[in-house]
């Protein structure tokens, strides 16, 4: 019985590599339009329903791709050196934050454009952990402002839709980048407050 217990577990298992793999090869052929659970069954070679057991949904199996992928990137800003991790001011934190996770992004934008289409449906764990990362960042240059709210802005103003808008214009991976730390130091660099 054990056996046979481990046998299922090594197959689910696989199952979910297999599923991953699949929905990764159909995002770089046919981008996030061409992520559909039947094509993604078709192409891992198992049924309909083992995806659903496992994932819940396209969402939820969004999910699990850009859990993936961030994992290195989530190592780097929490336990990784500075500037990225901890030991730097924190407005130099907060730019290499952004830097690299535009970079993340730009290396994954199919995955990234699909967890984000997801993410405006139902909380994200994902994207809850790079708010509270910008959150905490945010309270420490200046207590004052709403960090939450700040951190929201921040987030929205690099999401993959933006980046692909700018890849679609042209834009190359430095203009980005410059564009948004431009923009970051309106916090990183504080000037006065506009008058009411």
């Amino acid at each position: 019985m054990a056996s046979l217990e481990v046998r299922e577990r090594g197959d689910a298992a696989a199952n979910r590599v297999r599923i991953l793999e699949a929905a990764r090869r159909l995002l770089a052929a046919h981008g996030p339009q061409g992520l559909t659970m039947d094509a993604v069954a078709g192409e891992a070679q198992v049924g309909k329903g083992t995806i659903f057991r496992r994932f819940g949904d396209r969402e939820g199996l969004a999910g699990a791709l850009i859990d993936g992928d961030m994992r290195a990137f989530q190592e780097g800003f929490l336990h990784g050196p500075p500037p990225l991790g901890p030991g730097a001011p924190a407005p130099e934190r907060l730019e290499a934050f952004v830097v690299e996770l535009l970079r993340h992004y730009a290396e994954h934008l199919d995955v990234a454009l699909l967890a984000d289409a997801g993410a405006r449906h139902r909380g994200s764990q994902v994207v809850g952990a790079l708010l509270v990362h910008i959150e905490m960042l945010v309270r420490e240059i200046d207590p004052q402002l709403d960090a939450r709210v700040v951190a929201r802005m921040i987030l929205a103003a690099i999401g993959p839709t933006v980046i692909l808008e700018a890849r679609e214009r042209g834009r190359d991976a430095e203009a980005i980048e410059t564009s948004a730390l431009a923009l970051l130091r309106g916090l990183t660099a504080p000037v006065a407050a506009p008058r009411r």
